[in-house]
């Protein structure tokens, strides 16, 4: 192989290529900014939907906010898994979240995905929803589970591989990433945990957060 081969420049993954587990980083707070811009798709009997990740929370080791604070449940086992596995749960009982665990096997940390801009499947996204409003189809935690139907059923997948439900590469560099408190928590309220692609109309949360 000649020196200009070796120099020729990689081919850019596509959005459906999964995330290699071994480029996540291994820190929740790394994780929650880095999986800005990239996606995650879901394999339906319909055809594929899939969504930009415009915006994250990071529920860290020690964090009083985080499923992991008390230890380990049968619910919230997921979330010791090694990095790159959905943690998906019920929340005030109507709304599923899904969450990437986040850290190595046995530490109980996480990355909650709570926004996504509607890349693929628009149509499914809208009949799963019930609404036509592209912006907000997935505009939170809640609406993009189910405008990708996501739900318990999925708890505990590997997101690094094909299959149902996978996190893909982003098309190219997501832009400006700010970063606030995270939303509608109670305990370490403080923390700048919250990370999102500024100027996006599809992320969530009030304006004043949304800031650069």
């Amino acid at each position: 192989m000649g020196r200009a081969a070796a120099l020729k420049p990689s081919r850019p993954k596509h959005r459906h290529s999964p995330l290699a587990r071994a480029e996540l980083p291994t820190d929740t707070v790394s994780l929650a900014r880095y999986l800005i811009g990239k996606t995650v798709v879901r394999r339906l009997p319909e055809g594929v939907v899939s969504g930009r990740i415009v915006e994250t929370e990071a529920y860290i080791v020690g964090d009083a906010a985080g499923h992991a604070y008390r230890g380990m449940t049968p619910r919230n086992r997921s979330l010791f898994l090694e990095r790159g596995h959905a943690y998906v749960y019920l929340a005030y009982g109507t709304s599923w979240m899904l969450n990437v665990s986040s850290e190595t096997t046995g530490i109980g940390t996480g990355v909650l995905i709570r926004a996504l801009e509607p890349l693929e499947g628009i149509p499914i996204m809208r009949l799963n929803r019930g609404i036509e409003r592209l912006g907000d189809l997935a505009r939170g935690p809640g609406r993009l589970t189910a405008a990708l139907r996501v739900d318990r059923g999925l708890d505990g997948i590997d997101l690094c591989r094909r299959g149902p439900l996978w996190l893909g590469w982003g098309d190219d560099e997501p832009g400006e990433i700010g970063r606030s408190i995270r939303i509608g928590i109670a305990r370490e309220a403080h923390r700048l945990l919250r990370f999102y692609l500024c100027a996006s109309p599809f992320v969530s949360g009030p304006r004043r957060l949304n800031v650069p």
